[in-house]
Order: structure tokens, then sequence, then C-alpha cells
């Protein structure tokens, strides 16, 4: 998108699925969906500048969002950097000294589960100790925000939404620990030499795809070729591609490019 001078952003994009791309009703495009769901999924990850984008300018970008969007992001690091240590540990790309070692709090907890449960397989003391993890990031998340919601003396929506910050947050001891998972992961999961052909995979196929739609645009389905007549080519692609499964896109890429991909890992999808 970036060679065509326009970009792919996740929050808008799934913005312009429950306003444009779903057809329910006959009087307009779209869901029918609160301003407040709207909302919430433009602004639970990032603020966006007014100035820079007055497409969004109902959204009340000069204010924050309401506490249940500031805290869908949070909650969803949660749940992920918990899910993806597991995953990591079950498919054997992630060794338990390796995490033991890179992850302090994890350390913390499995040497109280080791103490609790000298005799029990390693993967149960692993389980143990990652249920801990994630209890202290989501009991922390509550008890931090509450006690930030209440330092701030906020009562109303209105409270919420002209605080000069966001209210929702970890304690900085607990962020530091969410942060240090985070990293670990990058390094050490996402980033895996043995991950890199899953990745150099995933990326190529959406890049010859993305290649054969813009020479080929007759090729896409009926519904994409007419949103082109109204929409710029490079973002009607950009919207089919983004849409599709992993194991869809692996067909069409057969289908248009000739070739066989082997599916990809769980920890390293294709779309998204």
């Amino acid at each position: 998108m970036r060679a065509h001078g326009l970009f792919f952003d996740h929050n808008l994009h799934a913005l312009r699925i429950v306003e444009d791309f779903e057809q329910r009703y006959a009087a307009f495009r779209g869901l029918n969906l609160t301003f407040e769901v709207r909302e919430g999924i433009i602004k639970h990850s990032r603020d966006y500048e007014a100035a820079k984008h007055p497409e969004l300018a109902e959204y009340l970008l000069d204010q924050r969002p309401p506490l249940e969007a500031q805290l869908i992001d949070l909650t969803d690091e949660v749940g992920y950097n918990t899910a993806d240590l597991d995953d990591g540990y079950e498919a054997h790309l992630l060794t338990l000294e390796q995490i033991r070692e890179g992850v302090s709090v994890f350390e913390l907890f499995f040497r109280e589960v080791e103490q609790i449960y000298p005799d029990v397989a390693d993967k149960l003391k692993f389980n143990e100790a990652l249920k801990r993890v994630f209890n202290r990031l989501a009991g922390d998340l509550i008890t931090n925000t509450q006690a930030r919601l209440k330092r701030a003396g906020i009562e109303t929506l209105a409270d919420v939404r002209l605080y000069q910050e966001r209210l929702a947050a970890f304690s900085p001891e607990v962020e530091a620990e969410r942060k240090q998972i985070k990293d670990f992961l990058y390094e050490n999961l996402y980033y895996s030499p043995s991950l890199a052909g899953e990745k150099d995979d995933a990326e190529r196929i959406v890049s010859d795809l993305f290649a054969f739609w813009m020479q080929n645009p007759s090729a896409l389905p009926q519904y994409y070729q007419e949103k082109a007549g109204r929409e710029s080519l490079p973002r009607v692609v950009c919207d089919y591609i983004a849409g599709m499964t992993d194991h869809f896109i692996i067909e069409q890429y057969e289908k248009h490019c000739g070739a066989k991909e082997s599916s990809p890992q769980r920890t390293q999808g294709i779309t998204g």
C-alpha cells in the first residue's frame, strides 16, 4: 500500500467492515451498531489526530474513549501474551528454561508452584505458573484502574471523556512486567529463526496476490470489481486480502500464482 501512497490501518479497516462492507439493511450500508461500539473500534488502541483524520470527526477525537474501549487493547494483550507463551512452549519454539530466564514474573510464580506441587510434570507446573501470570496482569489492571478513577474523582462518562489521559492502565510495576513479556515474545518467538521461513512465505503470498489483482482486476470477485469503480484499486485489493483466512489466501495463491505453499504455523498467521 505504501508503494501506492496509501497505508493499512487495522482500526480504520475494522470500521470500514462494519460501516461499509456488511450489508444487512435496505435503508443504509453497514451494521446498526451504537456510536460507542464504533468509537471503540477506532479508539481502543490508539489516539488519532483530528487534523489528520477529518473523516473521523464524528468520533470525538479530542476526547478520551469510554472505559470499555480503553480496556480492550490492554485485556487483549493480557490474553495473547499468555496464550503465545503457551503456544510457543507447546510448539517447542520456547523452552521452559528460556521462559524462566527471560520472564521474571513467570519465574517468580514457577518457583512458588514448585514448592506447592514438587512432584507433578513440568507441563502442569508451567500451566499453574502461567495461570498465576494471567491472574496478576488481569487483577492488577482491575485494581489499578479502579484506584486511578478514585484518585481522579471520576463519576460520569463525561469525566472519563474529558480527563487529560486514559485512565485504564497497569500499575508501574506490572506495566514493566507486561513489557518484559512482550519484548521476550518478539525476540524469541515472533522473530524466531524457526518461523523465518513461514514469515517469508506469508509476505510473498500477500505481495504476489496484491500484484496479481492490481494487474488483473477482472479476476476479483464481482463485488470488489464494483467497489473498484467507486474507490481506488489498491484500497479494494487491500480490503479483499485483509478479509481472508489463511486457508483461503493459500487457495487463491495456488489458483492465481501457480505454486503450492504449506499452511502457516498457528503463531505466524498470514493476514493478521
